[in-house]
Protein backbone atom coordinates (compact mmCIF):
# COMPACT_ATOMS: atom_id res chain seq x y z
CA UNK A 1 0.00 0.00 0.00
CA UNK A 2 1.40 3.18 -1.21
CA UNK A 3 2.03 6.16 1.93
CA UNK A 4 -0.61 9.32 0.87
CA UNK A 5 2.20 11.81 1.57
CA UNK A 6 4.89 10.21 -0.39
CA UNK A 7 2.65 9.69 -3.36
CA UNK A 8 1.39 13.88 -3.18
CA UNK A 9 5.37 14.61 -2.96
CA UNK A 10 6.07 12.54 -5.68
CA UNK A 11 3.16 14.17 -7.69
CA UNK A 12 4.68 17.86 -6.40
CA UNK A 13 7.94 16.69 -7.72
CA UNK A 14 6.68 15.68 -11.46
CA UNK A 15 4.45 19.22 -11.34
CA UNK A 16 4.74 21.11 -14.43
CA UNK A 17 1.93 23.67 -13.94
CA UNK A 18 4.00 26.82 -14.97
CA UNK A 19 6.28 25.14 -17.17
CA UNK A 20 6.29 27.86 -19.93
CA UNK A 21 7.01 30.67 -17.13
CA UNK A 22 9.78 29.07 -15.65
CA UNK A 23 13.53 30.11 -17.74
CA UNK A 24 15.46 27.36 -16.20
CA UNK A 25 12.48 25.05 -16.29
CA UNK A 26 10.50 22.90 -13.63
CA UNK A 27 12.63 21.49 -10.56
CA UNK A 28 10.05 21.65 -7.77
CA UNK A 29 11.83 21.25 -4.38
CA UNK A 30 10.32 20.32 -1.49
CA UNK A 31 10.87 18.05 2.11
CA UNK A 32 8.41 16.53 4.35
CA UNK A 33 7.60 13.89 6.40
CA UNK A 34 4.69 13.02 8.89
CA UNK A 35 6.19 12.48 11.72
CA UNK A 36 8.05 16.50 11.24
CA UNK A 37 6.81 19.13 13.83
CA UNK A 38 8.28 22.34 12.45
CA UNK A 39 7.32 23.69 8.77
CA UNK A 40 9.35 26.35 7.22
CA UNK A 41 7.56 27.77 4.58
CA UNK A 42 9.99 30.56 2.41
CA UNK A 43 9.55 32.14 -0.70
CA UNK A 44 10.92 29.92 -3.77
CA UNK A 45 14.46 28.15 -4.86
CA UNK A 46 17.12 30.60 -6.20
CA UNK A 47 19.60 29.29 -9.21
CA UNK A 48 22.17 27.91 -6.65
CA UNK A 49 19.28 25.70 -5.08
CA UNK A 50 17.54 25.04 -8.32
CA UNK A 51 21.04 23.60 -9.19
CA UNK A 52 21.68 21.48 -6.66
CA UNK A 53 17.97 20.52 -5.89
CA UNK A 54 18.67 20.96 -2.04
CA UNK A 55 16.39 23.67 -0.35
CA UNK A 56 18.02 26.54 1.68
CA UNK A 57 21.37 25.23 0.47
CA UNK A 58 22.96 28.45 0.20
CA UNK A 59 23.82 32.06 2.31
CA UNK A 60 20.24 32.44 3.37
CA UNK A 61 19.98 28.92 4.24
CA UNK A 62 23.37 29.74 6.18
CA UNK A 63 21.72 32.73 8.10
CA UNK A 64 18.23 30.78 9.06
CA UNK A 65 20.14 27.64 10.42
CA UNK A 66 21.96 30.50 12.48
CA UNK A 67 18.88 31.81 13.81
CA UNK A 68 17.53 28.72 14.23
CA UNK A 69 20.81 26.84 16.26
CA UNK A 70 20.34 23.74 14.25
CA UNK A 71 22.97 22.05 12.23
CA UNK A 72 22.50 20.91 8.90
CA UNK A 73 22.26 17.44 9.45
CA UNK A 74 19.21 18.40 11.94
CA UNK A 75 17.92 21.41 9.20
CA UNK A 76 17.81 18.19 6.37
CA UNK A 77 16.34 15.55 8.39
CA UNK A 78 12.28 15.51 6.97
CA UNK A 79 11.16 13.95 10.10
CA UNK A 80 11.63 16.91 11.95
CA UNK A 81 11.48 19.51 9.62
CA UNK A 82 9.42 19.87 6.53
CA UNK A 83 10.30 22.66 3.74
CA UNK A 84 7.78 23.69 2.06
CA UNK A 85 8.70 27.31 -0.54
CA UNK A 86 5.39 29.10 -1.49
CA UNK A 87 6.72 28.35 -5.24
CA UNK A 88 8.61 25.28 -5.51
CA UNK A 89 10.71 26.23 -8.71
CA UNK A 90 13.08 28.94 -9.23
CA UNK A 91 11.04 31.84 -10.86
CA UNK A 92 13.59 33.86 -12.88
CA UNK A 93 15.01 37.17 -12.08
CA UNK A 94 13.59 40.75 -12.49
CA UNK A 95 14.47 42.99 -15.05
CA UNK A 96 15.59 45.12 -11.99
CA UNK A 97 17.58 42.50 -10.20
CA UNK A 98 16.44 40.05 -7.52
CA UNK A 99 14.18 36.76 -7.98
CA UNK A 100 10.82 37.42 -9.21
CA UNK A 101 8.10 36.31 -6.93
CA UNK A 102 7.16 32.84 -6.31
CA UNK A 103 4.68 31.46 -9.37
CA UNK A 104 1.20 32.14 -7.90
CA UNK A 105 -0.32 28.46 -9.03
CA UNK A 106 1.95 26.35 -6.57
CA UNK A 107 0.59 27.42 -3.43
CA UNK A 108 -2.98 27.29 -3.80
CA UNK A 109 -2.40 23.65 -5.95
CA UNK A 110 -0.27 22.08 -3.17
CA UNK A 111 0.02 23.51 0.05
CA UNK A 112 -3.26 22.80 1.24
CA UNK A 113 -3.21 18.83 0.28
CA UNK A 114 0.33 18.92 1.58
CA UNK A 115 -0.16 20.69 5.14
CA UNK A 116 -3.64 17.55 5.32
CA UNK A 117 -0.47 15.22 5.36
CA UNK A 118 1.41 16.78 7.89
CA UNK A 119 -0.53 16.35 10.89
CA UNK A 120 2.35 16.67 13.47
CA UNK A 121 3.36 20.28 12.51
CA UNK A 122 3.22 22.20 15.74
CA UNK A 123 4.84 25.71 14.17
CA UNK A 124 5.37 26.81 10.78
CA UNK A 125 7.88 29.68 10.20
CA UNK A 126 6.62 32.15 7.63
CA UNK A 127 9.40 32.84 6.18
CA UNK A 128 9.21 36.71 3.86
CA UNK A 129 5.91 38.48 2.45
CA UNK A 130 4.69 36.11 0.24
CA UNK A 131 4.34 33.61 2.85
CA UNK A 132 2.92 36.07 5.33
CA UNK A 133 0.35 37.32 2.44
CA UNK A 134 -0.76 33.81 1.57
CA UNK A 135 -1.22 32.90 5.20
CA UNK A 136 -1.83 35.14 7.76
CA UNK A 137 -4.29 37.41 4.63
CA UNK A 138 -6.36 40.32 6.79
CA UNK A 139 -4.50 39.47 9.97
CA UNK A 140 -1.25 40.53 9.17
CA UNK A 141 0.07 43.78 9.68
CA UNK A 142 0.42 46.91 6.94
CA UNK A 143 4.43 46.07 6.74
CA UNK A 144 6.42 43.02 7.11
CA UNK A 145 8.38 44.22 10.13
CA UNK A 146 4.88 45.06 11.59
CA UNK A 147 4.43 41.57 11.25
CA UNK A 148 7.28 39.93 12.74
CA UNK A 149 7.49 42.37 15.66
CA UNK A 150 3.93 40.80 16.31
CA UNK A 151 5.11 37.20 16.00
CA UNK A 152 3.33 36.68 19.37
CA UNK A 153 -0.39 37.18 17.58
CA UNK A 154 -0.13 34.32 15.21
CA UNK A 155 1.16 31.70 18.02
CA UNK A 156 1.23 28.82 18.36
CA UNK A 157 0.03 27.73 14.88
CA UNK A 158 2.46 30.69 12.34
CA UNK A 159 5.26 32.76 13.34
CA UNK A 160 6.54 35.26 11.04
CA UNK A 161 10.12 36.41 10.00
CA UNK A 162 12.12 38.16 7.84
CA UNK A 163 14.07 36.67 4.56
CA UNK A 164 17.26 35.70 5.95
CA UNK A 165 18.90 37.11 2.50
CA UNK A 166 21.74 39.31 2.47
CA UNK A 167 19.12 41.84 1.91
CA UNK A 168 17.84 41.45 5.71
CA UNK A 169 21.13 42.85 7.05
CA UNK A 170 20.07 46.15 7.12
CA UNK A 171 16.89 45.57 8.20
CA UNK A 172 18.50 43.64 11.57
CA UNK A 173 20.95 46.72 12.29
CA UNK A 174 17.16 48.30 12.16
CA UNK A 175 15.47 46.41 14.13
CA UNK A 176 17.45 44.71 16.80
CA UNK A 177 14.57 43.55 18.72
CA UNK A 178 14.33 40.81 16.03
CA UNK A 179 17.29 38.99 17.28
CA UNK A 180 17.25 40.11 21.18
CA UNK A 181 13.82 38.82 21.73
CA UNK A 182 12.45 37.24 18.80
CA UNK A 183 14.92 34.37 18.15
CA UNK A 184 15.87 33.54 21.53
CA UNK A 185 12.04 32.19 22.05
CA UNK A 186 12.33 30.87 18.44
CA UNK A 187 15.52 29.06 19.40
CA UNK A 188 13.82 27.80 22.33
CA UNK A 189 10.39 26.54 20.82
CA UNK A 190 12.75 25.00 17.89
CA UNK A 191 14.69 22.88 20.72
CA UNK A 192 11.09 21.84 22.34
CA UNK A 193 10.25 20.64 18.84
CA UNK A 194 12.87 18.74 17.72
Amino acid sequence: MSNPLTSLLDEIRACELCKADLPLGPRPIVRAAKAAKLMIIGQAPGTKVHESGVPWDDKSGDRLREWLKVDKDTFYEEGRIAIVPMGFCYPGREERGGDKPPRPECAPAWHEWLRKHLPNIELTLLVGTYAQAYYLGKRRQKTMTETVRRGADYMPEFLPTPHPSWRTTFWLKKNPWFEDEILPELRRIVVRLL
